[in-house]
């Protein structure tokens, strides 16, 4: 299913908060915060020409966080950033010092960010992310992690010194049960989803997300016209779309966001034009994308923004990791965990159905990017679901390279 947006605000610019979060030069301090980090390495971006020619579109480029600092996927960028940006506002604020990134092994940054405990919600990505940046600054982490994350999971969280903290039910039962813990203790949220009073260390997490879209828009030799990315709660998508809307203007690439049909919030969202949380039924095999309720920052920008919203189903997203882990024609072989290649299901979906072809004014000269959000961040899972272990793919992977 696909629905194009209506809403009354769609095309009007965004707000100017938002707008100074996801902007050009924003995403440049970004970048320049991570370039002083030494596990930080750009992520390849690899052309698919044979699947381009296959679904009669001209180009199809991937942007591949599967190797974004050692934490196999895009959330890397997120939570690490905010809780880096954090300390730095701390000292600042507690010792009136014009502190940077370079300054983080400093005595008295470390003493400051040693008082400092930050506790997030989690399907897996993103509270390993906030736990490495803790660890990296010396803070303390407690990550609440819900009852369908993963053993797998749960452990490459703790490998970073964050205390684990399980709770029944979903997603969205324990982001509401961490912002109650950490609210009561005096610890700092840093979650990737918003609600009404919290909406800054959001806006800290998606600016993160901005770097690999310098990345990707520095390698590629013109402008995509579509781009395809999967959502959650929205995050990654509100952020990519905000920023090529800040960058290319009326001359913007057409934005689809696409998500599992059994936890559909944004596209439920975009058909009420207003936020709703969807019903919580059977689980998703798209575990990172299990999200219920959108954050109200990322709808605020996707309503303005998205030109799509659209859903698919669980054998596609099972089918887009297997096409990349075995490609055809000489296309470069891809690690794409559970939810990392929906985006690119998602075109896939649309190139083979006439109507949405046509909708969405996809052609034979259409350069598309999407983002594979994530690697094999539960190595067991994927090669239940591929029938290759990760490493096998990712030899592959490196031969083609060679």
């Amino acid at each position: 299913m696909l629905i194009r947006n209506h809403h009354a605000d769609f095309g009007s610019p965004l707000l100017p908060d938002d707008a100074e979060m996801l902007s050009i030069a924003a995403a440049a301090e970004v970048e320049r915060q991570l370039s002083r980090r030494d596990d930080h390495r750009p992520t390849p971006l690899h052309s698919l020409p044979a699947l381009a020619a296959e679904l009669g579109v001209g180009a199809i480029f991937v942007k591949d966080e599967g190797h974004r600092l050692g934490l196999g996927s895009f959330k890397a960028l997120g939570g690490s950033y905010a809780v880096i940006r954090l300390v730095l506002d701390g000292v600042r604020k507690q010792t009136g010092l014009d502190v940077d990134i370079d300054d983080l092994t400093r005595p008295d940054v470390r003493a400051v960010a040693r008082q400092m405990t930050f506790g997030c919600a989690t399907d897996g990505n993103h509270g390993r992310s906030v736990a490495m940046g803790a660890e990296l600054v010396g803070a303390k982490s407690v990550i609440f992690v819900h009852s369908g994350v993963s053993q797998k999971r749960i452990e490459a969280i703790a490998h970073y010194g964050a205390e684990i903290v399980r709770v029944e039910g979903t997603y969205d039962d324990s982001v509401e049960f961490a912002a109650k813990v950490c609210n009561e203790r005096g610890w700092t949220v840093v979650s990737d989803t918003s609600w009404p009073g919290y909406e800054y260390i959001p806006g800290l997490v998606m600016q993160g997300y901005t770097a690999l879209l310098c990345e990707a828009l520095r390698t590629i030799d013109a402008p995509p016209t579509h781009v395809f990315v999967q959502a959650g709660v929205g995050g990654i998508a509100a952020a990519t779309a905000g920023h090529l809307a800040l960058r290319y203007g009326h001359d913007r690439p057409r934005f689809v966001v696409v998500e599992p049909a059994r936890a559909a919030c944004l596209l439920e969202t975009a058909r009420a034009g207003h936020p709703v949380k969807v019903p919580h039924g059977e689980p998703t095999v798209m575990a990172m994308l299990e999200c219920y309720e959108p954050s109200l920052v990322a709808w605020r920008i996707l309503s303005r923004v998205a030109d799509a919203f659209m859903m698919i189903d669980e054998e596609d997203a099972v089918s887009i990791m297997n096409r990349l882990a075995r490609p055809k024609g000489g296309d470069p072989a891809i690690v794409a965990g559970e939810s990392g290649g929906v985006g690119l299901a998602g075109l896939i979906t649309v190139a083979g159905d006439p109507n949405m072809r046509a909708a969405l004014g996809l052609d034979a000269n259409s350069r598309i990017l999407v983002i594979n959000t994530e690697g094999a961040t539960d190595p067991e899972r994927y090669e239940e679901l591929v029938g290759l272990a990760p490493a096998d793919v990712a030899g592959a992977e490196k031969l083609e390279r060679v």
